[in-house]
């Protein structure tokens, strides 16, 4: 059987993941380096500024609280912070934020951008690139300030606060995240439905057979920024959608893409309640944990903090995710590769065909440059599909 690689793409293969797999080994001590410097001589300095910058803002620009529409915004936020400060809570949480992102920057821009261009994975301009990190970088502005706010600002005001924000959450993570999922990645690419035909056709008698209902079957047009092929479901319900990048269909055959969506299907027959449930309830415990560290951090007087939820706290909460993170990858990675295996199973279930989904595993090897035996310890560590030499070698074939 033809092997899936030549030794010269294995080669270029092994080089090009050679750099994400230093980087992915020295990634937790880099954190816990920038963690330790914020929790630790970083933390009072950036303090101050977020006090001076703070006291400057109010002092040139207090004139806004009186303006008729921003009265409101503020008037909000005095109400959601309990008393004054927030602007010192806001800014601090923005510094520790963007200055992480600033120090991390030449590696993402490496990785990102530089590496990607390298061999041949990229279709990003610089402005391109600019623009979709500057996406991000927005992102992490609002994450920080609804964490500020709705964390911090409810702790101070409330206190079983964990329960208060945790149950409606929890419920939100179960009923409704799914249903935002197709309008997620639209802040990054275009999407438009894919066009009457053969294709359309058979994939919705293969997802009849499936006993699958959706809404559309769109196009992402992923290809302003990668050369790599991708297809995923998003949604729930109503709201669920099949997603298929245009480099894939430029790529791949209509046997190869009807396997790759066969594949996504057998993930919308998994029992989802489970995960759900156990990841709202995982939320709660989060939550609970948060206020025990902050309680402890006010009584212990811990980076100075003067008062119960005392932003100057905020890196701990980091510290407390990263580490929770990085206990729990390894558990739910080796779930999800066994997820994955599944999926291929009923994949070729449905399909009847190993031969065409063999050579799908086969072309997405190569065009997404896939590592077909990465080293064990990157797997244990994180990785959420079976290496695919495994998952292509499981394939019987006639």
């Amino acid at each position: 059987m033809e092997p899936i690689f030549t030794a010269e793409q294995l080669a270029e293969i092994k080089a090009y993941h050679l750099p994400y797999y230093i980087r992915s080994g020295l990634n937790p001590f880099l954190l816990l380096g920038y963690l330790a410097l914020v929790l630790g001589p970083l933390n009072g300095p950036f303090y101050r500024f977020a006090q001076r910058l703070a006291g400057w803002l109010d002092n040139h620009l207090g004139f806004l609280r009186r303006a008729p529409v921003l009265r409101v915004v503020f008037q909000v936020l005095d109400k959601l912070w309990g008393e004054t400060g927030w602007g010192t809570a806001l800014l601090f949480g923005l510094c520790v934020d963007l200055t992480y992102k600033l120090v991390f920057l030449p590696a993402d821009i490496y990785f990102g951008y530089i590496l990607e261009h390298r061999y041949g994975m990229s279709t990003y301009t610089p402005l391109t690139f600019a623009k979709d990190e500057l996406k991000d970088v927005l992102a992490g502005v609002v994450l920080v300030c609804s964490l500020v706010l709705g964390v911090y600002g409810l702790a101070r005001r409330v206190r079983r606060w964990w329960l208060v924000l945790g149950v409606p959450m929890a419920v939100l993570l179960l009923l409704v995240s799914s249903v935002l999922d197709p309008y997620r990645s639209r802040a990054y690419f275009d999407q438009e439905p894919l066009e009457a035909g053969p294709l359309r056709t058979h994939m919705t008698e293969l997802l009849a057979r499936a006993d699958i209902t959706f809404a559309d079957i769109l196009v992402e047009k992923t290809s302003v920024a990668s050369k790599r092929v991708q297809a995923y479901f998003a949604g729930q319900g109503p709201t669920r959608t099949i997603v298929l990048n245009d480099v894939l269909l430029q790529q791949f055959s209509e046997g190869e893409i009807l396997a790759a969506v066969a594949h996504e299907a057998g993930h919308v027959n998994e029992a989802q309640w489970p995960n759900r449930i156990a990841s709202a309830l995982a939320l709660v415990a989060f939550l609970f944990v948060i206020d025990w560290l902050l309680r402890r951090a006010a009584a212990r007087g811990w980076f100075g903090a003067m008062r119960f939820a005392d932003i100057r706290t905020l890196p701990l909460i980091s510290l407390l995710y990263f580490s929770v993170m990085l206990t729990a990858a390894p558990v739910s990675a080796a779930f999800s590769r066994e997820r994955e295996r599944e999926a291929d199973r009923y994949a070729l279930r449905l399909t009847k065909d190993p031969a065409t989904f063999r050579q799908m595993l086969v072309k997405a090897a190569r065009v997404n440059k896939m590592d077909p035996e990465p080293p064990r310890w990157i797997v244990i560590k994180g990785l959420t599909h079976p290496p695919v030499g495994e998952r292509i070698s499981d394939i019987s074939v006639p």
